[in-house]
């Protein structure tokens, strides 16, 4: 696996495998490697000749007073993950590369709307921050796909409109949530959990599974399923930021006639915010 860390090395090594006819996917994250992390790489090796993945922990889409600081940066065992999974190449850029002015001077793409609600209203900016710095891998990489999680239902949602609306020549692939065995989603922020707290975390994914039997089962007072569901959440030991029902098409209010619809899900275990989803 070739680690680069230079725009300039970036763009040698992927000039070179364009001449080739080299397919390239493109997995972009923030390190502290899981296997949810793998499973998206493991796909990108299914869809492409080439395979690509960045860690940047990337500070425009941490608000003030979050964990930017204490996010946890592990390349070096990141790398030797990287490496068993035939990664063929890493980028770990520095801040300095991928923003050289300071962060307020800096360009931003912004997917106005979808990037408010949600997420986007609880970490004002923060997905103004993701689709800034996913264009601009876009750009470096020139991938011809690239992969992420559905944990984050929103974003992939937000980075779906912005490739779209902007013409982007990118195929974008979406990967199921991986769990524990016990329910819970995989999350880089999992390891903030105390040990009482990481046996209480995959009660969010229960409670959303008994949310999802009601509405199967055919009720449709989504606004009263919401605010029982919330309470249940926050009786159970948690925090909720947010937990509503949702049409997948466009993350809005749904109608009974929906066939798709999305339970989406922020809670706090302490200082830990859990996301999760589920597709009806």
């Amino acid at each position: 696996m070739l680690t680069v860390s230079s725009v300039k090395q970036l763009r040698e090594a992927i000039a070179r495998q364009k001449r080739r006819g080299k397919r390239i996917a493109f997995v972009p994250t923030m390190g502290n490697l899981h296997e949810g992390h793998l499973e998206l790489v493991k796909v990108a090796r299914a869809s492409a000749d080439f395979v690509v993945v960045s860690i940047f922990v990337n500070p425009m889409q941490f608000a003030e007073g979050e964990d930017f600081d204490k996010y946890p940066r592990t390349e070096k065992n990141d790398a030797e993950k990287l490496n068993a999974q035939e990664c063929d190449l890493l980028f770990l850029p520095s801040v300095e590369t991928m923003y050289p002015k300071p962060l307020e001077q800096q360009t931003r793409v912004e997917v106005p709307h979808l990037s408010g609600i949600l997420c986007g209203a609880s970490r004002p900016g923060h997905f103004t921050g993701v689709t800034t710095i996913v264009s601009k891998l876009f750009n470096l990489v020139q991938p011809d796909v690239a992969v992420f999680g559905e944990k984050d239902f929103q974003q992939l949602m937000v980075i779906r409109r912005m490739v779209d609306e902007l013409c982007m020549p990118v195929e974008i692939t979406g990967v199921p949530i991986v769990r524990e065995a016990d329910g819970l989603a995989m999350s880089s922020r999992n390891g903030y959990l105390e040990a009482e707290q990481r046996k209480l975390a995959p009660q969010l994914h229960n409670i959303m599974q008994s949310l999802a039997r009601r509405i199967r089962k055919g009720e449709t007072d989504f606004a009263a399923l919401e605010k029982a569901t919330a309470g249940e959440i926050d009786r159970a030991g948690f925090k909720t930021d947010y937990l509503v029902i949702r049409r997948v098409a466009d993350l809005q209010e749904p109608q009974a006639a929906d066939d798709e619809k999305v339970i989406l899900a922020a809670a706090y275990l302490g200082n830990t915010r859990l996301i999760d989803n589920l597709v009806i």
